[in-house]
């Protein structure tokens, strides 16, 4: 059976496409960006969170560790974050459950399941699933697979994706996708490498492609202070949107630290300790300048 990896689902969500919806959210991505709100993605395999607050300083986890990840410091449980192997053993024996294993292998039988169970509320809301991540298009088969049978249960789908695939990739799964939340971060190439470790050519042909054929497309614009939100890049953007054929809706999600603490509970320092969220204003003023462009603008909280 295909399965996946997944490391959350996220009930009646109203922030990821129309109406009510499931969110599924798929391990890996193949960037890194520095902004990223869901940092226990990015790895393809398994991730151990750790939060030290609710450690009860037990010991079980000492004896359940066979790599010698785990080791007493003397004032407390320490983990070597290079010598741990993710297997997840240590979170089974965890009572306080300080330890958690982030993501776990779901067949779409199981995907499918759990998002079965609040079709009704699809139905009277307009609303369906939305695969995220990580990336989604990572996991090729599985998506392929779970879009398919979420068509023949006639299950609105949405795929949020930051556009970094191979168009046979693409083209494999659009025709079960109903509707793309598309991410752009920065239009010139070399930028966008330096903050994300990839160029954004291939990123920008998939979403010509994914126009020019006709799809259901929302652009999806995190601004980030001090990154992408000068004129210059806010400017391209809005020329490119506007240059898409079928393409007429961008949404602005703002800049948050909230993900600074699952940084620090998965062992990795938080590259921008410094920035702060964008204003009302400033938001307002930025969905200003892309509806000048005839763009239809929604900014999300």
């Amino acid at each position: 059976m295909i399965d996946g990896v997944v490391f959350d689902i996220k009930k009646f969500s109203i922030h990821d496409g129309p109406g009510i919806r499931t969110t599924v959210f798929l391990k890996g991505c193949p960037l890194r960006c520095p902004w990223c709100h869901n940092p226990e993605s990015q790895r393809t395999g398994t991730d151990i969170m750790l939060r030290e607050g609710r450690c009860i300083l037990c010991g079980e986890c000492l004896g359940a560790c066979e790599h010698g990840a785990i080791t007493w410091n003397g004032n407390g449980v320490q983990t070597d974050r290079e010598a741990c192997v993710r297997c997840g053993i240590c979170t089974e024996s965890c009572f306080a459950e300080a330890r958690e294993m982030i993501g776990r292998r779901m067949t779409v039988g199981e995907v499918i399941a759990e998002i079965q169970q609040d079709v009704s509320f699809y139905d009277e809301s307009g609303g369906g699933v939305t695969f995220s991540g990580g990336e989604p298009l990572m996991q090729p088969e599985f998506m392929r697979a779970v879009l398919t049978a979420c068509r023949d249960r006639e299950i609105h789908t949405a795929v949020d994706t930051c556009g970094y695939a191979s168009w046979p990739v693409f083209n494999t799964i659009r025709h079960d996708v109903d509707l793309f939340l598309f991410d752009i971060k920065l239009m010139d190439s070399r930028v966008h490498r330096r903050f994300t470790g990839v160029p954004n050519k291939l990123i920008l042909d998939n979403l010509n492609k994914l126009s020019q054929a006709g799809h259901d497309i929302v652009l999806r614009v995190a601004i980030i202070p001090g990154i992408n939100d000068d004129p210059d890049n806010l400017r391209q953007i809005g020329e490119y949107a506007a240059s898409l054929p079928h393409l007429k809706r961008v949404s602005i999600l703002p800049y948050h630290p909230t993900a600074a603490n699952k940084y620090h509970r998965l062992g990795r320092d938080y590259r921008l300790p410094d920035i702060r969220p964008p204003s009302d204003e400033r938001l307002a003023e930025i969905a200003g300048s892309f509806s000048d462009y005839g763009l239809t603008v929604d900014m999300r909280g």
